[in-house]
């Protein structure tokens, strides 16, 4: 690309941030990463074994800076059953610098359940950014929670963000990870301005 004499040519920072998708066993962990990543959906359910990272670049404005800035999420999953949230905890949160809470609207105890996962979160992490995710709201028939349910719940933890979405349908994914990539951003300056 030419550019003309004297032209500036636009910053643009690039940064790299490790999330993790907390919750439990089938609540849809890995279909709202397939729907954000790949922008797909499967109806059959597959049991994660382990975890498993996938890549995904977003473009966002510094909030601060008005920077473009280019983060590449490492975005972490992780099987749901308890036992291994144990095993695995310390491998899968070390690093970690912000996380989705998952939980099934259809299934009432998958919202308690999130406690948990935050505690082993921040027991390894600390206080990392955080956004609660109602999943599977296209399933309204079923649904056992409401948005106010999940708002009353994250209501508990720092700064609390909360969404209804559907991998299926695609409602608030990006959004939720687009705010997510926004709140990381905006912790990255709260703590330069710490160290001052």
């Amino acid at each position: 690309m030419c550019r003309k004499p004297g032209e500036q040519m636009a910053v643009t920072k690039t940064l790299k941030r490790k999330i993790c998708l907390i919750g439990e066993g089938g609540v849809g962990k890995t279909s709202l990463i397939k729907r954000y990543v790949f922008d797909q959906f499967s109806d059959g359910y597959l049991i994660t074994i382990g975890t498993k990272v996938t890549k995904k670049e977003i473009k966002i404005k510094d909030p601060m800076s008005q920077e473009d800035t280019i983060i590449t999420m490492l975005i972490w999953d992780i099987m749901g059953q308890k036992g291994f949230r144990e095993i695995l905890r310390d491998a899968y949160f070390y690093g970690a610098q912000g996380a989705i809470a998952v939980c099934d609207v259809t299934k009432k105890e998958t919202l308690t359940e999130l406690g948990g996962w935050i505690i082993s979160l921040s027991e390894v992490s600390r206080n990392v950014p955080l956004v609660f995710i109602g999943n599977k709201c296209d399933l309204v028939d079923q649904a056992q929670l409401t948005f106010k349910d999940v708002r009353a719940f994250a209501a508990n933890y720092p700064d609390p963000t909360v969404f209804l979405s559907s991998a299926k349908t695609g409602v608030n994914v990006n959004l939720a990870f687009r705010t997510l990539a926004e709140k990381m951003i905006k912790k990255d300056y709260q703590n330069k301005g710490r160290k001052k």
